[in-house]
């Protein structure tokens, strides 16, 4: 099979998403149900909602995971346990292979925002991109027979009918605890790339070389409650936070 051309774009719409303070409530994984479901694409389905046999199609997910960090080196002090809620949804990589592999073009990255999509009117649902994404980011939506993810919420972001402030995606809006930030990582002058310089945001699974649009902030190192040392953050810590990351690709591979 040939590769297909993709398109980079010096604008990178993406998101920054801050571990240190997601709380894990799930707020932006039902709004994005909820847009997503009336707006953009076909309808996400649901199988069986209140049966034993529950199913359905979400294009964002919360990990939550109990980290015990050796040595105390990465977060937390030696031998304290910490729960850290991990976002997922489409990185809207610069090098996405979900591109590459699709045989109608139906998924396809946008050469003036660099959003990464799916024209569902050429989606045959043959899963090849969903096996080559090594995040998990795209689901199978069995009502509709096409393969779903983030995108974005594009409908919203370019909706010159809404308020300025609404005009982000719908999981950003939402989120009560400020976790989610959306803007241009392509600008390296933009809130969020300054955001990502200064807290030492990381790629996920770099070693894939994707180059996902979409950081994360590392979480920031905690001290015990008798302990009247100031909180030290990850980003001034490179090796804890590398060493943070490390063990996240790790987990992320067994599920």
């Amino acid at each position: 099979m040939t590769s297909l051309p993709q398109t980079r774009s010096a604008k990178k719409l993406g998101l920054v998403i801050d571990l240190d303070v997601c709380v894990g409530c799930h707020a932006c994984v039902i709004s994005c149900k909820e847009w997503n479901t009336g707006a953009y694409g076909n309808a996400l389905s649901d199988q069986h909602p209140y049966g034993d046999d529950v199913s359905g199609t979400f294009l964002n997910r919360i990990h939550s995971f109990e980290v015990v960090p050796e040595g105390g080196q990465v977060i937390g002090e030696a031998g304290e346990a910490r729960v850290v809620h991990f976002p997922k949804s489409c990185l809207h990589c610069e090098d996405a292979p979900c591109v590459t592999v699709c045989p109608t073009g139906a998924s396809y990255k946008r050469a003036g925002d660099g959003i990464v999509l799916v024209d569902e009117d050429k989606c045959i649902g043959c899963g090849l991109c969903a096996w080559s994404c090594a995040y998990g980011a795209r689901e199978m939506d069995l009502a509709a027979g096409v393969m779903k993810k983030c995108t974005l919420c594009v409908d919203r972001i370019y909706n010159e009918t809404l308020q300025q402030e609404d005009r982000v995606p719908s999981c950003v809006r939402t989120c009560p605890a400020n976790a989610r930030h959306y803007g241009d990582l392509g600008d390296p002058a933009s809130h969020v790339s300054v955001m990502v310089a200064e807290r030492g945001g990381f790629d996920l699974m770099p070693e894939q070389e994707t180059r996902p649009t979409n950081k994360y902030l590392p979480p920031r190192a905690r001290t015990s409650l008798a302990s009247a040392a100031p909180m030290i953050p990850l980003a001034e810590n490179t090796e804890g936070a590398r060493g943070f990351f490390a063990w996240l690709d790790k987990t992320l591979d067994r599920i």
